[in-house]
């Protein structure tokens, strides 16, 4: 498989030893250095492109490499004001996309045991809820956009969680705490707690490469399929 790298960063550069790791090729690498190579024949040349940069450009990039007819994957975040448009243009165009929030198992595991554990505390109306993420001082939005996939996937199943906010004034607001730190990779914790008892949940990442090994299976997925795809399409087949 032929991939294109949009955004040659730290991301970007694991990807590329994982892909070469899984023998494929990079025919072709974009960083801030030659975007000017970022033009349609050269995405021509791949089969599909992985995209990691950042909010402002993300949106830009996918539209790219559909005028390309180039499959798309990508685990930028911060740009999901524009997702219901890349879905219907993948619906009405015949493109193919790729999202997660994070590509890592384990993260998505977790998205499952966040799921059940809402599920349960909607009848325990003595339990409030919260959630914090901490990410590296490079990590331009806020909250991350693993931390907003968890919030909505309580709200989708706690009744009295209407919306989430960055501070809670009332009782129906879910609150994320965000904070950035040093180098770390990311950590998300829920806490359901009540007057008598606490239950936290909590995931670590270790390091870029399940992220990075995540992306390139997420690619070997998406190559020659049509349509809008997310990590339970992948770990369905898996």
């Amino acid at each position: 498989m032929k991939i294109a790298i949009i955004g040659y960063g730290k991301m970007g550069i694991e990807i590329e030893k994982i892909a070469i790791e899984r023998n494929h090729e990079i025919t072709l690498k974009i960083d801030l250095d030659n975007s000017n190579d970022f033009n349609i024949e050269n995405l021509q040349k791949a089969d599909v492109a992985i995209e990691f940069t950042n909010p402002q450009n993300a949106y830009k990039n996918f539209l790219k490499c559909f005028e390309a007819n180039i499959p798309v994957v990508s685990g930028t975040t911060g740009w999901l004001d524009k997702f219901e448009e890349i879905v219907e243009t993948c619906k009405t165009k015949n493109k193919a996309f790729f999202y997660a929030s994070n590509f890592s198992l384990g993260v998505n595991i977790f998205f499952k045991l966040n799921q059940y554990l809402s599920k349960i505390i909607n009848k325990q109306e003595d339990f409030d809820i919260s959630l914090s993420e901490t990410h590296h001082i490079h990590k331009l939005d806020a909250p991350s956009g693993t931390a907003i996939s968890l919030a909505n996937d309580i709200i989708d199943n706690v009744e009295r969680k209407k919306s989430w906010t960055k501070n809670a004034l009332n009782p129906s607001e879910l609150e994320i705490k965000s904070f950035r730190e040093g180098e770390v990779f990311g950590v998300h914790q829920i806490n359901f707690s009540s007057d008598t008892d606490e239950i936290e949940i909590k995931h670590s990442l270790k390091n870029r490469r399940a992220l990075s090994l995540g992306a390139v299976i997420a690619a070997e997925f998406l190559c020659n399929k049509k349509g809008f795809y997310t990590m339970s399409d992948l770990l369905q087949g898996l």
